[in-house]
């Protein structure tokens, strides 16, 4: 069986180039919540149709419905040799529900990793702002005006906040310097997966 990350971060936090990284190195499957309730929906599998409904509503798909498409997209044979979970699990209520699941097979998360912009919450938004912002200007991404930015932060921060007290309590949370150079980063989550014996 291969390792089970869990990747957690903010927006502009540099977390998708490292998930690319990680996935390519350690030769693991990439699991983000809205490829898999994208591909549930399309197989039309019944937990894809319930998705499906709020979806095409425009309404965040509930906590209960994205947990059984997880479920069942973990229980594939694919998810044996490892996986990187991007962006689930969301909310403490996530969290166990998935703690659960894996507990039932015998299973438990190898590592969740915290990438984190400073240490406290205004120096990580105000360094996530002025990054956005740049990141806006070149690329013309016009939903990346401050006002916004600092909105989906302050979302993060609300729901992530008893996330990270909840994985700390598991003792298997490890954080990331995510204010330091991209190479930088990577190294420091690559001598963390190359301790954990699989």
């Amino acid at each position: 069986m291969g390792m089970k990350v869990v990747f957690v971060g903010p927006p502009g936090a540099g977390k998708g180039t490292q998930a690319e990284n990680i996935v390519k190195k350690y030769g693991l499957l990439h699991l983000s919540t809205g490829d898999m309730l994208r591909a549930a929906r399309d197989a039309k599998t019944p937990v894809g149709l319930e998705a499906e409904k709020y979806m095409s509503a425009g309404q965040l798909v509930p906590d209960e419905v994205i947990i059984k498409v997880i479920v069942e997209r973990l229980a594939q044979p694919d998810a044996e040799r490892g996986y990187l979970l991007d962006g689930f699990p969301r909310t403490v209520v996530q969290a166990e529900e998935l703690d659960k699941s894996l507990a039932a097979k015998g299973e438990k998360l190898d590592v969740i990793l915290h990438l984190a912009v400073f240490d406290t919450e205004e120096e990580e938004t105000k360094e996530l702002v002025r990054r956005l912002v740049e990141r806006g200007r070149t690329s013309g991404r016009s939903d990346d005006t401050e006002e916004v930015i600092r909105q989906r932060l302050d979302v993060y921060h609300k729901q992530t906040a008893p996330l990270i007290d909840y994985y700390k309590k598991s003792g298997n949370l490890v954080k990331i310097h995510g204010e330091k150079s991209i190479p930088e980063v990577a190294a420091q989550v690559e001598s963390i997966l190359d301790n954990i014996q699989v």
